[in-house]
């Protein structure tokens, strides 16, 4: 069956791939022009181009994003929290995410033709292998937040290909939630691991992608000593409602 499967599987990825891509050159000329903005100002112009691009990307591939909201929604400022199980996740995130925001991304994607430039104009890149170049990209995912703008991290810092429902959390998020005082937005991708399994980008494949917002964490009056309770908090309570859907 899966050998019968597999040219209908090719067709498809091809076709994806194209989209993705056409769409891509079709907002890179404004993307550059907004590029020279500035990092605040020009980064929110880019980031409602790349909004288009995914809430067009995704119904052209019959992929159906449902959100469900188990919070009241704001305009206040936050740092979200996502759960990372596909490649796919990035591409969802901004079309579902309320803008203005910035995701904190791995600085080798800044290499990728094409894609790359984008990349690099609307993420906080952080470099993980460099301690001096990580103390450099929390100090800008502050500098946003002080902006009004807010930040996206997968806190298990990579994507989870285990069975478990989440990995460990990285302590980034909470530290500057802290740092900030800026509530936390714990969000759940809960199907992208099955529309883009980690296992080969040919396997990409279309029907539904739920987002679950859940309530933001309030982190006033905490400190550093509070930070892995407040990890933990987190933690339990996406661990909790992934395990609550199918």
């Amino acid at each position: 069956m899966k050998l019968l499967l597999f040219p209908i599987r090719l067709v498809y990825a091809t076709y994806a791939a194209i989209m993705f891509v056409g769409i891509m050159l079709l907002i890179l000329p404004p993307i550059f022009l907004a590029s020279s903005l500035g990092r605040i100002k020009g980064g929110n112009i880019i980031f409602y181009f790349l909004w288009f691009w995914s809430r067009t990307w995704f119904p052209l591939v019959g992929m159906r994003v449902k959100r469900i909201y188990k919070c009241e929604r704001t305009k206040t400022p936050c740092i979200y929290v996502v759960n990372h199980r596909s490649y796919l996740d990035a591409a969802l995130a901004v079309g579902v995410m309320r803008l203005p925001f910035r995701p904190l991304g791995k600085v080798e994607l800044e290499k990728v033709p094409l894609f790359g430039f984008i990349y690099k104009k609307s993420v906080v890149p952080v470099d993980r292998s460099n301690a001096k170049a990580r103390s450099r990209s929390v100090r800008e995912m502050i500098s946003t937040l002080k902006h009004g703008v807010s930040i996206l991290i997968f806190p298990e810092g990579t994507t989870n290909e285990s069975n478990k429902p989440l990995q460990s959390f990285h302590n980034g998020a909470f530290r500057i939630a802290i740092e900030t005082q800026t509530p936390i937005c714990p969000v759940l991708y809960l199907d992208n691991g099955v529309r883009l399994p980690h296992t080969s980008l040919f396997n990409i494949n279309p029907g539904r992608c739920r987002v679950v917002y859940l309530p933001p964490v309030e982190v006033k009056g905490l400190t550093m000593d509070d930070l892995p309770s407040l990890k933990q908090q987190v933690f339990d309570i996406m661990e909790e409602e992934l395990l609550s859907w199918k």
